[in-house]
């Protein structure tokens, strides 16, 4: 599995490949005619005929002045000949003296598109004269492709900073949802277990429970306090034969839930707010009252010690939480 980064790498890697000899080529025939637009534009409509994908050229000089028109592969527009083109998004980095260079993605503001521009650089006996600019619309390059799997691996987030700073003036609030917490997380893991639900995000503060279903995936349900300390929410599913390729085990479901109500009791101030399962996936997600978040697979979850999210003393306070409940 590859990160997003690589695969938008990968993306513009092949595009640059495409691109680099028929822009090379096109940049040593305008500069052989530079500046006179009529002709730069008859050159740049041939060469779309060598870019895939291409759906305008134009080109401008060292001041960032168009030179060219707009040129498509039907139609050449003279107006946009003396625009200045300085203020573009690939204008404000540090441009290709030599060869070429792909622009991040940007909305253009002739095709109204989301595009990538290639910058090919115009030389003449040493001397930058300009460069070629040839757009691709984003949703042409990815028309072929397919999604990728995405990559499975812990991964952490800073919250609110506003939320971080008042940390150690708050402290847990106990909730209805906390005096029931075992009765209600017994039926959440009942629910993914034998009922379908393949995904569940927990609330564990006002008591909100969203179920996604492997029966109705694109919508999800959402369950009150009420309901979910209520032991009949199971007659609400239709009983559904658990999934061969889930990544987790039933097993793992109860010792993850089991794993959530000791973060969410282990100590008053830092405490977990929210948390969600995948049995898809394999993945977790944790919400703390500092409002850190965190994603990672189930099974390195169940590897961490209490003490790893808490601190030192977690493991005497889940302890004493323990004979507290009998």
């Amino acid at each position: 599995m590859s990160t997003s980064q690589e695969i938008i790498s990968s993306v513009k890697t092949a595009l640059a490949k495409m691109v680099q000899k028929p822009m090379a080529s096109l940049a040593e025939s305008c500069a052989e005619v530079w500046p006179d637009a009529n002709a730069i534009d008859k050159i740049l409509q041939e060469g779309m005929g060598n870019l895939p994908h291409c759906h305008l050229m134009y080109a401008w000089n060292i001041e960032g002045i168009e030179v060219s028109s707009m040129v498509q592969k039907d139609n050449i527009d003279t107006k946009w000949r003396g625009t200045d083109l300085s203020q573009r998004p690939y204008l404000k980095k540090n441009l290709p003296y030599k060869g070429v260079m792909l622009s991040s993605v940007y909305n253009s503001i002739y095709s109204h598109t989301q595009c990538i521009t290639v910058l090919q650089a115009i030389n003449h006996d040493g001397k930058l004269l300009g460069f070629v600019a040839a757009d691709f619309a984003a949703n042409e390059l990815l028309r072929d492709t397919k999604l990728s799997p995405q990559e499975h691996q812990w991964q952490q987030f800073r919250g609110d900073p506003a939320v971080r700073g008042q940390l150690f003036a708050q402290q847990r609030v106990p909730s209805l949802f906390d005096e029931h917490i075992e009765e209600a997380m017994d039926s959440i893991s009942t629910l993914m277990i034998e009922h379908g639900v393949f995904h569940s995000k927990i609330h564990f503060s006002s008591g909100r429970c969203s179920f996604w279903l492997l029966d109705d995936p694109y919508n999800y349900r959402i369950h009150g306090v009420d309901e979910m300390v209520n032991p009949d929410i199971c007659l609400a599913y239709p009983i559904h034969p658990y999934p061969d390729n889930a990544a987790v085990t039933p097993k793992e479901i109860r010792k993850t839930f089991m794993e959530f109500i000791s973060l969410r009791f282990a100590d008053e101030t830092i405490y977990l707010r929210s948390a969600s399962i995948n049995i898809m996936n394999g993945m977790i997600g944790l919400t703390f009252s500092c409002d850190g978040s965190h994603y990672m697979p189930v099974k390195e979850f169940l590897d961490k010690e209490l003490s790893f999210w808490i601190g030192a003393n977690a493991t005497e306070k889940e302890k004493t939480r323990q004979e507290l409940l009998g």
